[in-house]
């Protein structure tokens, strides 16, 4: 297969898993248990389809452009999904770009909780699991709808209302204010200027998926 960089690139973005598909012999990658892309592999096992999904306009354009090498879905839905030559003319930069589309879409598809519990986030980009609070004091944000131990006594935290309450939002990563004066009042006091400051610049790299 030409394209030998495909998957390390897709197990680096967060919360991805992958497993193989014996009846079909297809190597699968999921966001939130939901398949984004696919390695179809014949009966040696070696690949002859690379499967993903993209708006039906990209789909056509690229069809178009690259054709017989960008095709119809293989197996799939032939308005959504579109199946790639994996030693075709399609550079790699745009294969890149295609299975970054598909992974958006499949992830933007799900509910919002399950966005946020398959990135392994809070609304904020903070990663429970990191928190020496997260299973003893507090069972996370996602759990808890934001009514978190820090939060004011029976509301959700002021972050989680905004976000997810207010704007119905999956998480603040489209946020045009991101990080907004509600993120910096929500202080913990513990940190200095510096941890603080530090603090905010992860969990923004954390939400665009750097």
């Amino acid at each position: 297969m030409k394209y030998d960089w495909l998957d390390a690139y897709l197990l680096q973005k967060r919360g991805v898993t992958k497993d193989l598909q014996p009846v079909w012999n297809w190597v699968r990658y999921h966001i939130g248990g939901k398949m984004f892309a696919a390695v179809c592999l014949d009966d040696a096992s070696r690949p002859y389809y690379i499967n993903l999904r993209l708006e039906p306009m990209n789909g056509e354009f690229l069809r178009a452009q690259y054709a017989g090498d960008v095709i119809p879905g293989y197996y799939s839905d032939k308005v959504h999904w579109n199946s790639v030559n994996p030693d075709g003319a399609v550079p790699d930069d745009t294969l890149r770009a295609m299975l970054d589309e598909s992974y958006r879409l499949v992830l933007g598809g799900l509910p919002k909780k399950r966005q946020r519990e398959a990135l392994g986030l809070t609304c904020c980009g903070t990663e429970c699991g990191d928190c020496a609070f997260f299973g003893s004091a507090c069972a996370g944000c996602n759990a808890l709808a934001g009514k978190v131990f820090h939060a004011p006594a029976g509301r959700a935290c002021p972050i989680y209302a905004c976000a997810v309450n207010r704007n119905h939002r999956a998480t603040c990563a489209g946020c045009e204010k991101l990080p907004c004066e509600i993120w910096k009042s929500t202080r913990d006091p513990q940190l200095s200027d510096a941890a603080f400051a530090d603090s905010i610049a992860q969990r923004v790299r954390n939400l665009k998926g750097e």
